[in-house]
């Protein structure tokens, strides 16, 4: 069995795939939409042809009661058009909420932080001086609560203790290995970095936790995967210790005042050890 390929898209593609659809949600949202940014690896650097994201971020004047709605679909319809659309990855807010260190619609603390640090204006007017910058406890904080949102639900566990499909999709790969070590460099930094920033700083560890599946990782992103049955042992291996050891970070950084976060955490620390 071999990796799935994905259809490599080169950083001015994206450019120009971000620039397109920000034009399409300034034809739906008119007025309303302040500003347009290119976010992640391609504001900051680091774009990966195989694998990375396109992430658009786009600034609101308000937020109002159908905002999620209309932004969802017109995602969805751009994801749809092909498989390089189908990158895409939309955060938005109102300026008065990012004024104030908060998101009304989709823009985590992290994702607010490169914004404010890195965003490429595509359209409109540039409001990253008035963006609050997140501290450290918020960043944190919030990249726990997506995580459990996102990665400590039940078919994602399923996956991590059968993980021969995730081995034979290279973008769900390289997100399932790479992503909590992007987590971990900005709780550590403060900085959301790029993703070859995360793994620089995880390798430079003397016995770096689950160091073959994270360089494994770093050769699918760059486009030259493993076959995928020696990745499906490497993550029948690494995958549970690594997610292991960035609960138990987490758990460390964390507050008295987070047990809500402090229970999440601890218990999908046991279903990952119960293989539940």
């Amino acid at each position: 069995m071999s990796m799935v390929p994905e259809e490599a898209v080169d950083s001015g593609s994206a450019a120009t795939i971000a620039e397109s659809c920000a034009k399409e949600f300034r034809r739906i949202l008119a007025d309303r939409l302040i500003a347009a940014y290119a976010l992640g690896s391609l504001a900051h650097g680091g774009f990966a042809p195989a694998v990375s994201d396109i992430d658009l971020g786009l600034v609101l004047t308000d937020r109002r009661h159908d905002d999620d709605r209309i932004i969802d679909h017109v995602t969805r319809e751009l994801q749809a058009r092909d498989g390089a659309h189908g990158r895409l990855s939309v955060f938005w807010s109102s300026l008065p909420a990012l004024r104030v260190n908060r998101d009304d619609g989709r823009f985590p603390a992290v994702d607010r932080l490169d914004l404010k640090n890195s965003g490429m204006l595509l359209m409109g007017e540039d409001i990253r001086q008035e963006v609050e910058q997140p501290g450290s406890a918020v960043l944190v904080t919030d990249s726990v609560r997506f995580a459990l949102q996102t990665l400590a639900t039940g078919p994602v566990l399923a996956e991590f203790h059968d993980p021969a499909p995730l081995a034979g999709d290279i973008r769900r790969f390289t997100k399932a290995v790479l992503l909590p070590l992007r987590f971990l460099y900005t709780a550590a930094t403060g900085d959301p970095g790029s993703t070859d920033d995360a793994i620089h700083h995880h390798l430079a560890h003397p016995s770096p936790v689950a160091g073959e599946l994270v360089r494994a990782a770093t050769r699918a992103r760059h486009g030259q995967p493993d076959p995928a049955e020696h990745l499906t042992e490497l993550l029948r291996t690494d995958l549970v210790p690594l997610y292991l050891h960035y609960i138990d970070s987490c758990l460390a950084g964390l507050t008295p005042a987070d047990t809500d976060l402090s229970h999440g955490l601890t218990l999908w620390r046991t279903r990952l050890l119960d293989g539940v």
